[in-house]
């Protein structure tokens, strides 16, 4: 049995944090779930998220802001968890590009808090939440965690990269292990409204026409919400140590050598177009998309790819689920949530 048998899960009403919540239980574990509720989307689906936590009897919620940092040290003190998977944050690259102010606060304010939490309550493990984006200008693909990842092109992404330093930092200091995990374009049922899939599949459902960016030629390493689930609960369970071979004359950026520290990749690393990722949800619904095609959007990448190798390694395991099997399911669950049908 694992040690970690207490587990905070901040975010817990949101897409990712829900999932990984109900994993967790199932598998015997108290969780203590965190989240504020923010009106940044739809509220009543994040109700509905949170009602799915509390038909478990080992389910405690908590509606708390993280920058409420009294509160948040109540919430260590009371509870004292044995590890934390933090997924908590402002999510979303275009809305930081018009609200920068919340994502210093949220993400960067906001995980001081959870760090300081696990420096004054004997926290085993903290995992937490970054993103592709931290590789920004990089071109060299597929994006490995030993590549230099400094040149955000967003506010976002920059937020997510200082939360990687700030951990840093603190198993330094505070031998607190921590766990960075850099999430690749997240998808599957319970998603946010603000994402492609969840906009795409409204507006074609609604004979109205999808906006394309970049003309279409853009590709992602699209990762469904189950790969990322086992992804995140078995590298809980993989306590970063110093890395022995870590030299300060050559500096390995996804480990360290003088702090209990690490950063994974999580991603299909099978990138695929962005019009293939429209023709499965074509395919699935039956109705062919309108298609608005525009220029990139600022702060935009065209390509993102994985290199999960060190996931591998860490867990035996890598994601597999395909984006046509990964629509499909997403598509299941849209319908029936929302009571439409399909052609």
């Amino acid at each position: 049995m694992s040690a970690l048998q207490t587990i905070l899960v901040t975010g817990s009403a949101g897409f990712i944090g829900n999932h990984v919540a109900l994993k967790l239980l199932s598998q015997g574990r108290r969780v203590v779930g965190l989240d504020n509720m923010s009106p940044y989307y739809d509220v009543s689906l994040k109700r509905a998220r949170r009602d799915r936590l509390l038909k478990h009897a080992a389910y405690t919620d908590f509606e708390i802001d993280l920058t409420d940092h009294e509160a948040v040290a109540a919430l260590f003190a009371r509870h004292k968890p044995d590890a934390v998977v933090h997924l908590a944050a402002q999510a979303g690259v275009r809305y930081s590009l018009e609200h920068p102010r919340s994502y210093i606060s949220s993400n960067v304010d906001g995980f001081l808090s959870i760090i300081e939490g696990c420096r004054h309550h004997g926290v085993k493990h903290l995992v937490h939440a970054s993103t592709s984006s931290v590789y920004g200008a990089n071109t060299a693909m597929p994006f490995s965690e030993h590549h230099v990842a400094d040149h955000p092109l967003t506010i976002y992404a920059a937020t997510k990269r200082a939360n990687e330093l700030m951990a840093h930092s603190y198993a330094h200091l505070f031998k607190i292990p921590m766990t960075g995990l850099r999430f690749f374009t997240v998808y599957g049922p319970w998603g946010r409204p603000d994402m492609a899939l969840f906009k795409f599949a409204k507006a074609i459902l609604a004979d109205e026409p999808i906006d394309v960016y970049n003309h279409g030629d853009m590709e992602r390493d699209f990762t469904y919400i189950d790969d990322l689930v086992e992804g995140i609960t078995r590298l809980l369970e993989v306590i970063p140590t110093e890395n022995p071979n870590w030299s300060g004359d050559r500096p390995d950026p996804g480990t360290s050598g003088v702090a209990p520290w690490r950063v994974f990749n999580i991603g299909n690393a099978k990138p695929v177009s962005l019009m293939r990722y429209i023709e499965a949800l074509e395919t699935s619904l039956g109705r062919k998309a309108k298609k608005n095609f525009l220029p990139m959007q600022m702060g935009d990448v065209p390509r993102t790819s994985a290199d999960v190798s060190d996931l591998e390694a860490a867990t035996g395991f890598r994601p597999q689920i395909t984006v046509e099997e990964g629509v499909r399911r997403f598509l299941d669950w849209y319908l029936a949530y929302y009571k439409q049908k399909a052609a």
